[in-house]
């Protein structure tokens, strides 16, 4: 438990009492008492003479609870007390006369500070304690002289690494320094990497502990920071930037074997493709210039050098004559790639392909029409087309690429193409609708990758057509979000618009709002607009955030609905009275008293709380209890209930407390405490039974159990006597067979 007290309050103060279970007869108190802690044999925990807060701020006690024979049977507990302060001192500078010293740039707002211009100040200083706010507040001046220094606590220029060094590491690379000696220096890895590599030293000297990869991270970006002993910073950090220098550790990369087709009609200069290799030395420098060099033709066929490659682009070009595909159908060319100083084979296969001559034909040029509702699938295969080319297979000249020319502006169509039979699949890329375009008049074209010769052209044959009829489909209306969300304060009064909703339907049909799970019948919502508001009273303690379901019914048609959130938070406002935070019951003072007596308690209230918030105050609810009982608040949410004296009677006593908060506006409640006086046994209170009504005495309990068996006794003897006879009517009726009738119950 942690209790505040103020400094300098009057000695014997009651600070709390505490409770034991059995077998615990006493208590035992350690820790930080400096003599000023006691705890009682009945659990009361007081202080013996003032605090003083400037000898010690926080006592760190502990409290066992002990059996007769002094074992701990409970405990112990760490206690704290926080001493308060109270404005008792007079602040007072340690000398009459400062002198400091300031680096430019050194600290916030130091920038303007300037050694040539102004290099010493002169300054009187003042304190006040109580913030000055008070006219009984004390106060101290005193001189300061300051120094204007020049700032060397600076970022060092970019540092250039060469990467993949030899040399032995760790390798200083430059230097930062604070402008006092004594600095403790540290480096912040900003890029978080797994493996940091590089140091600092005391004497600010910053280290690469490792060859760097340029290949893996270009540049690094980190901090430097000066601290003082305590580890607090002297100064903004520093970046240090260091470039990694490239140098050419890597050969060049080929990809997979690149293929080209070329037509065999294709005349000498004609591009057939480029060779792309690839350097990851650094871009735009020597050490990734690449050179291509046909070093090979397999076969040579009709003649060698029938290809030839661009030195720097890698564009392959044809190099002699056009190709023939009855000469030979593939050629085999090797190429080296170079950089200054490494070389990389890499391989082209050319593929002389029959010229493109031939147009795509459809086989049929108009699909007819078909009609589709708006909710048809995305991705559904509406149609197959099907045009053929009498080029030849399986190459660039009679694959065939069919695109939507006309009827399809926004897209909602693709069509992909069978690699094997050149078939064309129609399918739904985006969704049909209605109301955007019920009617569409889709053209298709079918074409080659591979250019056409000369005098060949695309004609109407390489066209088909279908007519796509969108029908509508009802479609439930759309909320623009999925969650609307609010926020009022408890006390709206009824009416109060808290927002609104809103939907459309996509057929443009009328529509009606209404709520759904609305428990409380807290809200009402305008069916035409939207709109949501308050229907009845708000109460946050009840439920802080409101959750209830809007549905957007269409007019008309088939009265598809949706349904979207709102959720209403409600903001707190002081509407709950304190009350007590638990139920007190059996609380009781040995009778007769010897000393005055407490007890404490706590209180709450329903309202939200926070860090300010649970500020009570705590008063007696009668004027005629005051010469008897007092209320002393302990904190925010604790308070003492004192006797005033020790003359009271056996019995039992209500005490009414007037609880206030401190909120707006403040609430008020009366509760009250319970408190019997008694005679106590062994730390528990004891009555004689005869002294509470309605229990009898002794001499009447024994009469009331003597009566009682009594009764028993009578009830048993007639028992028997039936029994007894019941038996004698049996033999009369049937001497000779005792067994011939069951026995009577």
């Amino acid at each position: 438990m942690t209790f505040s007290i103020f400094e300098g309050q009057e000695s014997n103060q009651i600070i709390f009492q505490f409770k034991a279970n059995s077998p615990a007869v006493k208590f035992k108190l350690t820790g930080e008492t400096d003599g000023i802690f006691m705890i009682g044999g009945d659990g009361l925990l007081y202080c013996t003479k003032a605090l003083d807060r400037e000898t010690r701020a926080v006592h760190h006690l502990q409290l066992a609870a002990l059996d007769s024979q002094g074992n701990v049977v409970e405990g112990p507990v760490p206690i704290t007390i926080e001493v308060k302060d109270i404005n008792d001192n007079r602040p007072t500078f340690l000398q009459s006369k400062y002198e400091g010293s300031v680096r430019q740039n050194s600290r916030p707002g130091s920038q303007e500070l300037d050694p040539a211009r102004n290099s010493f100040y002169n300054l009187v200083v003042s304190v006040k304690d109580m913030g000055g706010q008070n006219e009984n507040s004390f106060s101290h001046t005193t001189s300061v002289d300051i120094t204007v220094r020049e700032n060397i606590w600076k970022a060092p220029e970019q540092v250039e690494i060469t990467e993949n060094s030899t040399e032995p590491h760790p390798i200083k690379i430059t230097q930062v320094q604070w402008n006092d000696p004594g600095a403790y220096y540290s480096l912040v890895n900003k890029e978080k990497l797994p493996q940091f590599p590089f140091s600092i030293d005391q004497e600010g000297n910053i280290y690469v502990t490792q060859p760097l990869d340029r290949e893996e991270k270009e540049s690094h970006l980190f901090y430097a920071t000066a601290k003082d002993e305590s580890g607090k910073l002297l100064a903004y950090p520093v970046e240090v930037h260091v470039k990694v220098v490239d140098i050419n550790d890597n050969p060049p990369i080929c990809p997979a074997t690149t293929v080209f087709e070329v037509q065999e009609n294709e005349i000498v200069g004609s591009s057939i493709g480029y060779l792309s290799a690839s350097d990851m030395d650094e871009a735009n420098t020597v050490n990734s210039i690449l050179k291509y060099k046909l070093v090979d033709q397999s076969p040579k066929v009709p003649s060698d050098g029938l290809f030839l490659i661009e030195e720097y682009e890698g564009k392959v070009q044809l190099g002699k004559r056009s190709l023939r595909k009855q000469d030979n159908p593939q050629y085999n060319l090797t190429v080296e790639v170079a950089d200054k100083d490494f070389q990389t084979l890499c391989f082209v296969q050319v593929h002389v392909i029959d010229i493109n001559d031939q147009i795509p034909i459809f086989k049929v040029s108009d699909y007819g029409n078909m009609t589709l509702p708006e909710d048809t699938a995305i991705g559904s295969t509406i149609l197959v087309i099907e045009a053929t080319d009498a080029d030849e297979p399986f190459t660039g000249s009679s694959k065939i690429l069919y695109k939507i020319v006309e009827g399809d502006p926004e897209g909602r169509l693709e069509v992909v193409t069978d690699p094997q039979t050149n078939a064309g699949y129609v399918t739904i890329k985006q969704a049909l609708d209605f109301e955007a375009q019920p009617v569409a008049n889709i053209v298709f074209k079918a074409e080659n990758p591979e250019p056409l010769v000369s005098g060949v052209s695309y004609n109407a044959s390489s066209y088909a057509s279908f007519r796509l009829t969108v029908t509508d489909v009802n479609e439930a209306p759309v909320f623009s979000q999925r969650i609307f969300q609010a926020k009022v304060s408890e006390d709206a009064a009824v009416g109060t618009r808290l927002g609104n909703v809103t939907a459309r339907d996509p057929e443009g049909l009328a529509m009606r709002y209404s709520l759904s799970g609305d428990k409380r019948g807290w809200l009402k919502i305008d069916s035409v607009t939207g709109e949501i508001f308050s229907a009845a009273p708000l109460d946050r303690e009840t439920e802080s955030l409101y959750r209830v379901r809007v549905v957007a019914t269409e007019i008309g048609g088939s009265a598809l609905s949706s349904v979207a959130d709102f959720h209403l938070a409600l903001t707190d406002v002081n509407d709950n009275p304190p009350r007590l935070a638990k139920e007190y019951t059996g609380l009781f003072f040995c009778h007769p008293l010897s000393a005055a007596e407490s007890l404490t308690f706590e209180v709450t209230d329903d309202d939200q709380q926070s860090l300010w918030r649970s500020q009570f105050t705590f008063a007696l609810g009668r004027e005629s209890l005051k010469n008897d009982w007092q209320v002393s608040k302990i904190n925010g949410t604790h308070a003492r209930l004192s006797t005033k004296h020790t003359r009271f009677e056996e019995g039992v006593y209500e005490i009414p407390i007037l609880l206030s908060d401190e909120g707006k506006p403040p609430m008020q409640g009366t509760v009250s405490l319970s408190v019997t006086f008694c005679q106590c046994v062994e730390g528990s209170c004891f009555r004689q039974a005869g002294s509470h009504d309605g229990i009898p005495t002794v001499g009447m309990a024994v009469g009331i159990l003597l009566t009682t068996l009594l009764v028993i006794a009578g009830i048993l003897a007639v028992v028997f006597y039936r029994m007894k006879k019941d038996e004698g009517k049996g033999n009369v009726e049937n001497p000779q067979s005792p067994e011939a009738k069951p026995l009577r119950s």
